[in-house]
């Protein structure tokens, strides 16, 4: 776009997103007055009320109350800074009575990080707000200030902006030189005002963040759920995937073994010949049911992978792709065993896409250890466009690398080539 063709520095004061951080700075200082002073007199008289029973019904409160201050504070920052912070666990008493909830919001450490926002955020909003509106409209009153100068003689009795006075002298901004000179100030206050104000709404990011969110206990129990989730699915996935290649190859192919073998055994006395051709039918049968099964087992986890490694399982994988396939395995040792099947199943699976989809000449697979992480990447030279679309096969790996806190990159452009990275925990 056109504004696009700009440098960032000239853009940036008049970018939507610099004038929704000046609107966020100052919103914030009338708003954190109110959150500072309302918290402090109710934790105050609460923590003085202790003596009594009344003061744990107004401590409670007051943690409530900022907590709704919390919801403002993260709308807010949802929408002037693109920040986009999850609420806390809501609290819950065990009993559900007014005596539970009470002693659960004591207990509640992110109730107390919410107070503790309230507190903090006052004076860091006081900094701000002054540093904003000073560099803003000093900026911007210099930057303009040939536009304005000529109101001064004619509203306020002087030739321009006072630099000096005394008695006997005085200086003001009046020539066309002094005018430039003062234009070109306010332009640098213009342009670096941007990046002073998003450096200032960056702290307010991290307050925002750390204090108004879920603890990181929080966060990991939803995500091991999410984790636990995926990883049942997937389970159940895999089941209904080995149930189907069982009846559709299998067991029909072992059903129609059994009713060959039955005609052969009736036809054993009365045609021989017959018969023997049917028991030779039947051995083709038995081969190619074994060979399934063979198949099926190897695709749940083979014996090459448990007994030598990544190295030869995904050598052998690459040798029935029908595309040349190069593997390269730099391992110092053996991963989890787990880790270690999930990475034969994503390389098998990707390479099984290259072999349907991609239109490639070539692939090539990579797996090395980076510190505490497992790293495959498989690439092609076909013709691109893969993405991690919902239903689709890349997402089902996605979800089973996610499922061990695992993460799948897919670099896949039009016209390719093809980059997919799985990075895993080692965990041995």
């Amino acid at each position: 776009m056109a504004s696009h063709r700009l440098p960032a520095a000239i853009r940036a004061p008049f970018e939507a997103r610099t004038w929704r951080a000046f609107l966020y700075v100052l919103i914030g200082l009338p708003l954190s007055i109110c959150w500072f002073a309302l918290s402090i007199a109710f934790a105050s008289a609460g923590a003085g009320l202790l003596v009594t029973f009344l003061g744990v019904p107004v401590l409670a409160g007051t943690l409530a109350m900022c907590r709704g201050f919390g919801a403002v504070e993260r709308a807010r920052a949802r929408g002037l800074l693109d920040l986009d912070v999850a609420a806390p666990e809501p609290v819950r008493g065990r009993t559900g009575g007014a005596f539970s909830w009470m002693g659960a919001m004591l207990k509640s450490g992110a109730s107390w990080r919410h107070l503790l926002y309230a507190v903090l955020h006052m004076p860091w909003a006081v900094f701000s707000f002054s540093v904003t509106v000073a560099l803003w409209g000093w900026g911007w009153s210099l930057f303009t200030y040939p536009l304005w100068q000529w109101a001064l003689p004619l509203w306020a009795g002087q030739d321009g902006i006072q630099l000096y006075g005394d008695r006997n002298h005085a200086f003001y901004l009046d020539t066309p030189f002094e005018l430039a000179v003062t234009s070109l100030i306010g332009l640098v206050f213009v342009l670096a005002g941007p990046w002073v104000l998003r450096g200032l709404v960056s702290v307010d990011r991290l307050l925002v963040s750390g204090l108004l969110g879920p603890s990181r206990l929080a966060s990991r129990v939803t995500e091991l759920e999410s984790d636990r989730g995926a990883v049942v699915d997937t389970a159940a996935a895999d089941l209904r995937r080995i149930e189907r290649d069982l009846h559709d190859g299998a067991q029909a192919r072992l059903a129609a073994l059994a009713m060959d073998l039955g005609l052969a055994k009736e036809k054993l006395a009365r045609d021989p010949r017959a018969a023997a051709v049917l028991v030779d039918e039947a051995h083709g049968e038995v081969k190619l049911a074994l060979q399934e099964l063979r198949d099926l087992a190897r695709g749940i986890h083979p014996a090459v992978l448990t007994d030598r490694g990544l190295d030869a399982a995904l050598s052998a994988v690459a040798s029935r792709c029908a595309v040349p396939v190069s593997v390269d395995v730099d391992l110092p040792g053996r991963p989890a065993p787990a880790i270690e099947g999930i990475a034969y199943f994503t390389a098998s699976e990707l390479l099984r896409n290259v072999s349907r989809h991609s239109g490639a000449r070539r692939a090539w697979v990579d797996v090395w250890r980076t510190e505490d992480r497992l790293m495959l990447q498989v690439r092609d030279d076909g013709a691109g466009g893969a993405e991690v679309g919902a239903g689709g096969g890349l997402a089902d790996l996605s979800g089973r690398v996610g499922a061990v806190d695992g993460v799948l990159a897919v670099d896949s452009p039009g016209g390719g080539p093809t980059t997919v990275t799985a990075e895993l925990p080692w965990r041995a």
